[in-house]
Parts: C-alpha cells; structure tokens; sequence
C-alpha cells in the first residue's frame, strides 16, 4: 500500500471515530450558529505581488518531524509580519503531526486567509473545517473521484469555503469543475512522495486559462517563484522551507525580499 493510501485508510477510521462522538446532524445544527467571516484566498493571492501561502507543518510522512515543538501562537503571528498572502495548517494528526485545534487557534491569531491542509474525503469534515475557522478547504484529486471532487466542492461553496483543486498529473484535469476556485499543482508525487518542480510547469497550458492556478511543494528557492510566475502561477504554498529554519518569520521575510528582488533585477516588477 502506497503512502497516500495509507493516509486515507486511516482518515477513514478517524471520521468513523469522530462521528460516534459528534454526528453530521450535530455538526450541521452547530454551523447554523456559525458566523465567522470568510476571508478570500483567490482575492489575496491576486492582490499580492509575492503571493506566498506559508505551511505551519511539523513533520512529513518522508522525512518525519521538521518542527516537532513549533508552536502555532509564535509562527502564525511571525507569517502575516512577514507578509504570507494566506497560511496553510496542517491539522492531519499521525503522518503531519497536526490537529484541528492548531487551525482553530490559527484563526484567532490573523485576518489571513486559512486554508485546512488535509486529506478531505467526506462531508464531515467541511463542516468541521467551516467550525474552527478555515476559509478554503483542500480536495486531492488523487484521493477522489471525479463525482466525489464535484459533490464536495458544491458542498463547500454552500458552506461559504473556497475551494483548491490538487492535481498531479494530466489525468486528474477531468477533476476540475465549476466549483473550483483555485488548482494547485502538486510537485510532490503523493503515493511516492518525490518532487518535480517541473510538474507545474508540464501542467500550467492544460489548464482553464480564467481559473487561479498556484504551485506547491518542493518550492525552496526565490528563483523558481520568478520562473513559475512567468508560467503563469499566482501562488505559492510553501512549508518545508520555512518550518525547518531556527526563526520560519525571518525567513520567510527574507525569502520574499530576495524574490522582489530577483523580479526587479529581472524588469519582471
């Protein structure tokens, strides 16, 4: 069994869990109390001229913990001073070190877009992403069908979620629907977990020309950004690179001042 696999024979257990202690009818009753305002990830990214997501992520499946103590009231507040477009929490558990809790307190911290990096695959976990306070909802187009892609993301928008597509490859365009608001290309092969930039790139003409496309993993060094956004990607979801670092707020300010720079150097600004 591959990794990807794993991780979804274990979301599934998780949510049969999960629901024995709230059901969806309860979850539904409590999302009619909740009022919190979504904040656009589509709307940041295109505002930005160095639209960076930065990942608040512990460890990896790959390579274990990269941050085993990061605490999300020192790196959340340290991401919007250094200028993240949207931030990216993890709240996977087991294989990322995560947990629901670490969004919830995300959204006390920021104004930023939230995105809940997760492997979503049922309903349930819309409604919970809606109740700790995330704006945009993650479907992998590798952990879906395409009818599952569809009835989830119709779902999220009646949940005011935004929803980001993640492809890998050629064959999952057909996952793409009208309710999709942005596609990200995933550089990181997700059942063998190696990367290619280049992913992006192979991708970047297959897709609708009006829909919001960003890059994500993999992604280390300001000279890709300027090469991805002459591409055409207007984002870029960046964890490793930061979570790793001794201070992730000096260095992600560091990283979008270098890309300014190169952009500069370049007549790209």
């Amino acid at each position: 069994m591959d990794i990807l696999n794993k991780i979804i024979a274990q979301k599934r257990i998780e949510l049969s869990q999960y629901m024995q202690v709230v059901s969806l009818d309860q979850l539904r009753t409590m999302f009619l109390n909740c009022r919190t305002a979504q904040h656009s990830l589509k709307n940041a990214l295109s505002q930005s001229a160095t639209p960076v997501i930065a990942e608040f992520k512990r460890k990896s499946p790959s390579k274990g913990f990269i941050n085993e103590s990061a605490d999300v009231k020192d790196i959340i507040p340290g991401y919007a001073r250094s200028g993240a477009a949207g931030i990216s929490v993890l709240t996977d558990r087991q294989f990322f070190g995560g947990n629901i809790g670490d969004l919830k307190l995300a959204r006390t911290l920021t104004d930023l877009p939230l995105l809940r990096k997760d492997f979503i695959i049922d309903e349930y976990q819309l409604y919970v992403a809606k109740a700790i306070g995330a704006d945009v909802i993650l479907l992998i187009a590798a952990a879906l069908t395409v009818e599952q892609t569809l009835r989830l993301a119709r779902k999220a928008k009646t949940l005011n979620l935004e929803v980001l597509l993640e492809l890998h490859d050629e064959k999952e365009l057909g996952h793409i629907n009208e309710y999709v608001d942005i596609v990200g290309i995933n550089n990181r092969n997700l059942k063998t977990f190696s990367v290619d930039i280049d992913a992006s790139i192979r991708l970047a003409d297959r897709l609708p020309a009006d829909l919001m496309r960003i890059s994500e993993s993999g992604i280390s060094q300001p000279e890709t950004i300027v090469h991805l956004m002459d591409a055409g990607f207007r984002g870029f979801l960046i964890g490793e690179c930061f979570m790793k670092a001794p201070d992730p707020e000096a260095e992600l300010n560091d990283f979008i001042l270098r890309v300014e720079e190169l952009r500069k150097t370049n007549n790209r600004i």
